[in-house]
Parts: structure tokens; sequence; C-alpha cells
């Protein structure tokens, strides 16, 4: 464990009269600046040729970025989930693709791991994760489950001996055409429906496995996506997370925490669009003056600061209430309601902040090669992708109504 990996040890349950304590502020300001220099500079090229640059998880994991959540004796930090949120805001505000993947990795993938799975999986898995030198990813989605991902899920596992096979398809995976180990979902009892469904971790050299297509994206385009296709994969029954027919808990459980913590990437992309208009507003002239000396602009700029202050105190409210999540908790009760509104509010404040600023820059913002336009077009996939605004918001009345 690196000397900066120890620094990320913050107690980071409470907050201190809604504003970051200065160890949570000087994990914020870390990520930042190491995404600053580092990663900033990777987003054109990864935007323009939907390019994953291999330096990026070694570079995170010599930070101490990875294994955030885990014990500092199987190599983590030995931080909470808060810490991981703080990470994720400061690399969304320079590199929204690589802070997706990220997620991806750390909180769907890695985290999912070591909360979930035995010691002997934990052992195998997470030492490469938390070094960068393997890539995670989580496979739930299908093209025919999406939404309702439990309910329609078609991909089997059926066991055989000292092994499962696995046939199936799933879609929209995020670091799917880089990924070495994969958190997969799939049905072992196709009559219980939800509740027949078991976790696995997939290596991408199993017999069977193949990534079917890279996806060609319009916004995270340097946060690759793939479709994945499992025929007759073989893998070996001591993959199995958890006990089988029970995986729904670690899917639910997963969610939310997933969804706390992509409202995250939404809270610093909002920022950095913030910024480059703020900065924009006060360069640009018209009519012999900057415009950021025009009622209307003020107006915008008053309206997406406020959004973002919003968004900031909700976010780390929810991460806060998330870092005593139980294993097998989730996927119920207030803390199922608290990720979906804020993930809900975070992504919604996040596009109409990023489309203000889109307004602010005008003609130069509609230019595919600006950075604002760049942020504009990934801002969509986050009232989307974790569950969709509509589906958080059927979460919200369904908890609220029981």
């Amino acid at each position: 464990m690196t000397a900066v990996a120890a620094d990320l040890r913050v107690n980071a349950t409470t907050l201190n009269g809604f504003r970051l304590t200065p160890d949570q502020q000087e994990v914020l300001d870390q990520a930042d600046r190491f995404a600053k220099s580092d990663l900033y500079p990777l987003a054109q090229k990864m935007d323009d040729e939907e390019y994953w640059p291999p330096e990026a998880m070694p570079a995170l994991a010599s930070m101490g970025f990875l294994g955030v959540t885990v014990e500092p004796e199987l190599g983590g930090a030995g931080a909470d989930f808060f810490t991981s949120g703080l990470i994720a805001q400061g690399i969304a505000r320079w590199n929204h693709a690589i802070a997706l993947s990220y997620v991806a990795h750390e909180n769907l993938c890695l985290n999912n791991i070591a909360r979930n799975a035995n010691d002997s999986i934990r052992q195998r898995y997470l030492p490469g994760l938390i070094d960068g030198t393997k890539i995670g990813a989580l496979g739930l989605t299908e093209p025919g489950a999406g939404s309702d991902a439990l309910g329609s899920m078609a991909t089997t596992a059926r066991r055989e001996g000292d092994h499962y096979v696995l046939n199936g398809r799933k879609l929209f995976i995020t670091n799917g055409p880089v990924a070495d180990y994969l958190l997969v979902y799939a049905k072992t009892d196709k009559a219980a429906g939800a509740k027949g469904i078991s976790a696995f971790v997939i290596e991408k050299d199993f017999p069977g496995f193949a990534v079917a297509q890279k996806l060609d994206k319009m916004g995270f385009r340097g946060s690759t996506t793939a479709e994945l296709v499992f025929d007759d994969c073989i893998v070996p029954a001591e993959n199995l997370v958890g006990t089988e027919n029970r995986g729904v808990a670690v899917v639910m459980s997963g969610l939310d925490l997933e969804r706390a913590i992509v409202a995250m990437i939404n809270l610093g992309m909002a920022e950095r669009a913030f910024d480059l208009a703020l900065d924009y507003a006060k360069t640009r002239q018209q009519f012999g003056k900057p415009i950021a000396s025009f009622q209307m602009i003020q107006a915008k700029l008053a309206d997406m600061w406020t959004t973002i202050e919003t968004m900031k105190t909700y976010c780390y409210r929810t991460l806060a209430e998330a870092n005593g999540l139980e294993e097998g908790a989730g996927g119920r009760g207030d803390i199922h309601k608290l990720t979906a509104s804020c993930i809900l509010y975070a992504a919604e404040g996040c596009t109409r902040v990023v489309s203000d600023a889109v307004q602010i820059f005008g003609g130069a913002g509609y230019m595919r090669e600006s950075e604002i336009n760049r942020l504009y077009r990934a801002s969509k996939l986050l009232e989307i992708g974790a569950g969709t605004s509509e589906v958080r918001k059927l979460i919200i009345a369904g908890e609220l109504l029981r």
C-alpha cells in the first residue's frame, strides 16, 4: 500500500455542518490535482477515438485510488465508501470517461466482490484489481433486460459437476472490451424468476466467453462499452459469489451503492461545466463588453451555481448514509429511496447545468471538439444508466407508498 493510500483512511461517516472535513477535502483535492495533471490530457484522444488508455488503471492504483474500501491486509486503503465517492467526483471534473470506468471497476466489480465473495475469491481476484494490472466490469444489463434487469434476465447458468455452464448475452457493459474480470449475474433457477439469480466471477479467457462487439456511443466515448456473449461458457463452481439463487441481494445492495457514487460523477461534471461557462462569460465580448455583464447570463450562472450547491449537499448526505450499508442490505427501505432520489436529482441537475453552459458558449459550444460539447454529449447517459430517471421515480414512490 502506498503512502498516499494510507492517507485515504479517513472516517467520512459524518459531515461537518454539510461541509467536508479537512481530511475529506484533502482527498477530493488530491483526486482533483491528479486528474487535472494526469488524466485531463488524455480526454480529447479518448473521445475522438473511443480510446482506452492502458496506463489509466495503474496510475489510479499508484495513487491508492483502487481498493479504497478494501482492508489493508488485502492491499486496500481501508477507507470508506464516502472516500471513493470523493475520488470519483475529483476525477469526473477532468475526465468523466475515466471516472465512469473507475466506478465500474472500483465499485461495481471490486467493491461488490470484496463485500460479497468468500476469502478464496477475494484472495484470487482482489490483488490484481487493486494494483491496476487487471480491469473489472459488471455484467447485468441484457438486450431484453434493461430497466427490468432481474425479471427479464435471460442469461442462464446450470451446474455440471465442478463447474457451471453459462449461456446468454450482456449489453451496454462498461469496461467490457478491456475487462479481465467480470462480476456476472445469471439465472440458476429460471422458475424462481428474480429469486433464482446467482453471481459469478468470470475471467476473460474462460472458454465460451467473448466480446461480441465494442459499441459506438454518443458520449463517454473513452469509457469503452461492449456486448458480451456466453456460449457454453465454463465457469468453475468455486467462482460462485455468495450462495446459489441468492444473487439478488448482491445485485440490489450493489445498485444502491452504484447510484450513490454515480451521482458524484454528475456532480464533478456539473462543477467543470460551470467553471468553463463562468470563465467564458467573463472573457467573451459582445456589444463591446463581456457577456457576463448581461443579466440573462448572470441569471443562468446563478441558477447553475445554486443547482450545483444543492447537488453537492444531497450527494454528500447520501454517501454518508450509504457508508453503513451492511452486506446483503439495500434494495429496500430508506437507503433504496434515498439513493434513487439522489441520482435522479443529480443527473437531471447535471443535464440542466451542462445545457446552460452550452447556451452560454453559443456556437462555440456546439462544436464537437470543444470540452463543453464533450460534457454535453455525455450528460444524457446519467439519466439512463444505473436505472433510468423513470425507474428512479418508481422506486421512490414505491417506498413512499409501502
